[in-house]
């Protein structure tokens, strides 16, 4: 027997809740539905359905089994499209978040590149400095920048981030520079609030070792452009990353302090929830920002 047509069988019977229904469908009748269902049983050694007289339960087994079911026959699908018709168009929603600021400097301007590649796609982009649950809130792909913690989602990394710390110059001339990370103690170092990477400490590199420093000051912000306007207004010492500042660092706007203390770069990342079984318009997004990302001249530009 057919073991893809034990497994559509199975599909058919556990999302309906009937083997009568999900034979109606298949045109076959109920007891041939049920003969595929045991074929696959007793292939594999488990019991997948539960039957009552009122409706089909699966087992633990069976919930498990019905996920990666479904996924193998869209892998399947998906595969004969791209072979039939040459190659397969992206299409469905796409449901994107990434960081206030580098969304609206390096993600929004992209997607109407994306949309004219990709007609069938439509996107969804949430610009947010919080931390989004992919799985709870059904996000496709989540921009990240810095550390990754989340062991349950997988990292693709698509640049290198660079962090410096920065001062305006009115500052710097009321307070005096930083020579060394201990010397943060004595200024105003405005934070990027309770959350994220920067809750953990500034990360400086002394004595060749990495070190997260504890950083104090009167202002502190969970939005990062919120952060930045305070930084140019000259109240404080700010630990930003280097696209964010770029432009004022070259018109002179901010300067750099610690520059020797400078910790390596970190990353910026699409997160996902799996691998393997990722829909062709992910895919293509996450192809455009790699694309886009690794060439040196985008950054010197934006």
């Amino acid at each position: 027997m057919n073991k893809f047509k034990q497994l559509e069988s199975f599909i058919a019977a556990a999302t309906l809740g009937s083997l009568s229904a999900a034979a109606r469908i298949e045109g076959v009748a109920p007891a041939m539905m049920g003969r595929r269902i045991s074929a696959l049983e007793s292939r594999l050694g488990i019991k997948l359905l539960v039957r009552s007289t009122r409706r089909l339960s699966l087992t633990a087994e069976g919930e498990a089994l019905l996920e990666e079911a479904q996924r193998i026959l869209r892998d399947l699908a998906e595969v004969e499209t791209r072979i039939s018709q040459g190659s397969a168009q992206p299409s469905g929603h796409l449901r994107i978040s990434a960081p206030a600021g580098f969304g609206r400097r390096h993600v929004a301007p992209l997607l109407p590149r994306f949309l004219a590649a990709h007609p069938h796609v439509s996107v969804t982009l949430d610009l947010s400095d919080r931390l989004v649950d992919l799985i709870e809130e059904r996000y496709d792909c989540a921009i990240r920048i810095g550390d990754l913690d989340d062991s349950q989602i997988i990292g693709v990394r698509l640049a290198d981030n660079r962090r410096v710390i920065v001062a305006s110059p009115a500052y710097l001339a009321q307070f005096g520079r930083p020579n060394s990370p201990q010397d943060l103690a004595l200024h105003n170092c405005l934070s990027f609030g309770p959350q994220g990477n920067q809750s953990k400490g500034w990360l400086l590199k002394q004595d060749e070792q990495l070190r997260a420093v504890r950083v104090k000051g009167s202002l502190s912000c969970s939005d990062g452009s919120v952060l930045h306007d305070w930084t140019l207004a000259g109240c404080g010492l700010a630990w930003r990353s280097l696209w964010e500042v770029r432009e004022d660092l070259e018109v002179g706007r901010l300067v750099t302090v610690l520059d020797e203390y400078a910790a390596p770069p970190n990353g910026i990342f699409a997160m996902l929830t799996e691998r393997k079984h990722l829909p062709l318009r992910v895919r293509a997004f996450l192809d455009l920002l790699k694309t886009t990302y690794a060439q040196a001249e985008y950054w010197e530009s934006h």
